[in-house]
């Protein structure tokens, strides 16, 4: 019953489009430069924006209490919260608490992250379903004090089969990101129409459709030189020289580029193929005001894909 109520809230507190705000893995950004963008993009009719974390540098909940409290409505999710960066505990206690002040604006979307990560806080990696299990199952530990007794969204970051089983079975849904619309289809099967799926879209913004597409090419370049990744798409049925040679029909499936239009016609390719949601993520290393200027100018293109669901779900 939990997770039916929580999901239809969340369904309808996201919406089917957001983004995540650009980040960078090399300088710490000003919090009020932060503050400041989420302003405008909410004022440009944005309604969620999403946050990553890695391990140091930044929390991630800290961040979001800053951001929502700049906001008026703004909905805001974690893409991911780090395990490595917190106990379980300590994870749900800071995450009812944002839930408690802000009802209705925040998911917490977890993240296994990297064995590097895990041997940074002097911990074990181990197998990462096995890890996410026992990570999950004692966020609800008790403690004393206990956390605020508040539900909200948990969904857990997942490409693989394995993982995506399991955020279906111990969470409210589950985060894929890089796979083109036929991949998001086959992730609606596997979750079953009950669980959130919130679906991260690799947006390319800016510059000549050329350009945006050789920039796309780099990416889904850099994307396959991890085995699983390529092992994915020829699951899909992409050939192995299509994979070898980063073909224009791969590139053309998995990222979104060109003008505002085609950009929304993605989010709503991922939309009919059983995406609750779409979160466009910019190439990392985007500078900041740049990839901020660049959300701002495609806001009137994604209204229009708002404004549709809404007519849908009225009617």
């Amino acid at each position: 019953m939990r997770t039916t109520t929580v999901v239809d809230a969340a369904r309808q507190a996201l919406g089917p489009v957001g983004l995540t705000l650009p980040v960078s893995f090399t300088s710490a950004l000003s919090i009020d430069l932060q503050r400041e963008a989420v302003e405008r993009l909410e004022r440009a009719g944005y309604h969620v924006v999403w946050t990553n974390e890695v391990v140091g540098g930044k929390d991630a909940l800290v961040q979001l209490a800053v951001l929502l409290a700049a906001t008026r409505r703004m909905v805001f999710g974690t893409s991911i919260a780090n395990i490595w960066a917190r106990s379980p505990q300590t994870m749900h206690g800071a995450a009812a608490v944002l839930a408690q002040a802000y009802p209705g604006r925040f998911v917490l979307g977890l993240g296994v992250g990297y064995p590097q990560q895990a041997a940074d806080t002097g911990r074990e990696f181990g197998s990462p379903l096995a890890t996410m299990r026992d990570y999950r199952e004692r966020m609800d530990s008790p403690t004393s004090p206990p956390a605020p007794d508040v539900a909200y969204p948990r969904i857990i970051a997942a490409n693989g089969p394995k993982m995506l089983a399991l955020a279906g079975e111990i969470a409210d849904g589950a985060l894929p990101a890089g796979g083109p619309p036929e991949f998001t289809a086959q992730v609606r099967r596997v979750l079953g129409p009950d669980k959130l799926l919130v679906i991260g879209l690799s947006v390319v913004l800016g510059g000549g459709r050329d350009q945006a597409r050789e920039i796309a090419r780099e990416w889904v370049s850099g994307s396959l030189r991890q085995s699983w990744y390529a092992a994915a798409l020829a699951r899909l049925g992409y050939s192995d020289q299509e994979i070898a040679e980063v073909s224009d029909r791969l590139v053309d499936a998995i990222i979104a580029y060109g003008d505002p239009a085609d950009i929304a016609a993605k989010v709503r390719e991922h939309l009919a193929a059983g995406a609750d949601h779409v979160t466009l993520m910019q190439p990392i290393g985007t500078d900041f005001s740049v990839g901020v200027d660049q959300l701002e100018r495609l806001a009137p293109a994604l209204r229009d894909v708002t404004a549709h669901s809404d007519q849908r779900a009225g009617g």
